[in-house]
């Protein structure tokens, strides 16, 4: 398949832009919102992180149904559960209930987005120059979430809303999704899916398969940890630049949300731009330039103390960050068979969505003991270990179908 073969993709194509920026606006908003859920419910640095640790429950589930809703739906499954999941999810956190049912909703909430991100990424990942487009749709994520905290910010700081009025947005924007996503995958039932993969494909291509066999094991368990380790560094830098340059760098509450609008920009803008180079010089050697670039700026964040350095150099690494996620996804796709492309890409995002989880979380508890300077340091390690998975990934020839 192509973007526009067959045509009814011209429309199916943007509206899995519009669910993952949708996706985008939901993560960003964590990070702005964190200072006001902090004082309204009067929460410790570590309870308030639940809020990170929460959606990585929701994502799990979505890992391990996944490739279910597939065989027993199509993709009219998940265009109809996931922004469902959303919409209730948005429903719920606008009554501003007590904190316990709005963890709840955010499991809810990374429920949605972990079906979204692997079924998407996993139809456009196997598509003839999927490269650019999923640069768009990975830009359509950073457009979400930079938008997201602007709105966000602007709504409470500047025209002083309560926090939760910033899901009355999201409520808006899930209803689209549903509508188009059901409208335009209505056709995408269980039967074409099935019929696109051959009998002896489905009973070899199930999560089983990706994750305990070897070869295909390896190479989903080495992008599975890439993405755990790059989903983790962005949500954690995303959720917690705000605080940081609240409390560490001494900016206004507007200026260091802006900061954080700087850094999803950069990502988006990274994605968009760099997707169109990243296929001219090969992923191998796109992203074996990018990653050293990107800690290069993270020192210079950590280790210059002033504001208009930090937001500059948080901006350009979330430029040269963007591209790796849809660059991991095309790799994945050309190293393994097109029947193994649902179970991995879906297993390999899923496991990254708990890195956007696990280590906000992680920060979020060492910040209470030690300040939320801690953020630096975890950054920067993360980038390293990206490093050593990415130059682990064996050379990419010939796939087998």
């Amino acid at each position: 398949q192509t973007w526009k073969e067959p045509s009814i993709n011209k429309y199916r194509v943007p509206v899995t832009f519009w669910s993952l920026a949708v996706t985008g606006m939901n993560d960003a908003s964590y990070g702005p919102l964190l200072p006001y859920l902090e004082s309204y419910y009067d929460l410790s640095y570590v309870i308030v992180s639940l809020v990170f640790l929460s959606p990585f429950v929701g994502y799990t589930l979505s890992a391990l149904i996944n490739n279910s809703i597939h065989m027993k739906f199509g993709q009219r499954g998940v265009a109809f559960i996931a922004p469902t999941a959303h919409l209730i999810a948005y429903i719920i956190i606008c009554l501003h209930p007590p904190y316990p049912v709005l963890v709840v909703a955010f499991i809810l909430a990374g429920f949605g987005n972990g079906l979204v991100d692997s079924a998407w990424n996993a139809w456009i990942g196997a598509m003839q120059n999927a490269n650019e487009i999923l640069g768009l749709l990975h830009g359509s994520y950073g457009a979400g979430a930079t938008i997201a905290p602007l709105i966000a910010t602007s709504m409470i700081s500047k025209a002083g809303l309560p926090w939760y009025s910033w899901y009355y947005v999201m409520i808006g924007v899930a209803l689209i999704e549903l509508a188009t996503s059901v409208h335009a995958f209505w056709g995408a039932n269980e039967t074409v899916y099935r019929s696109a993969t051959s009998a002896e494909e489905q009973s070899k291509g199930g999560l089983a398969q990706v994750t305990l066999k070897m070869p295909a094991a390896r190479i989903t368990w080495l992008c599975a940890a890439f993405l755990l380790c790059y989903v983790g560094s962005e949500v954690a830098l995303g959720g917690w630049i705000v605080q940081f340059m609240l409390k560490v760098r001494d900016g206004t509450e507007f200026a260091s949300g802006m900061v954080s609008v700087g850094f999803w920009l950069g990502i988006t803008l990274g994605r968009i731009v760099l997707g169109f180079i990243t296929p001219r010089i090969g992923e191998k050697l796109a992203v074996s330039i990018y990653l050293p670039i990107a800690m290069g700026l993270e020192l210079l964040f950590w280790l210059v103390p002033s504001f208009y350095v930090s937001a500059v150099a948080v901006s350009f690494q979330g430029f040269f960050l963007g591209p790796m996620f849809p660059a991991i996804i095309v790799v994945t796709t050309k190293l393994l068979p097109k029947h193994l492309h649902v179970p991995a890409v879906g297993f390999a995002a899923a496991f990254g969505g708990s890195g956007g989880a696990i280590f906000p979380f992680a920060i979020g508890a060492l910040a209470q003991a030690k300040g939320v300077q801690v953020l630096q340091p975890i950054i920067l390690s993360l980038f390293a270990v990206q490093l050593v998975l990415w130059l682990c990934l064996p050379r990419i020839g010939r796939k087998k179908d």
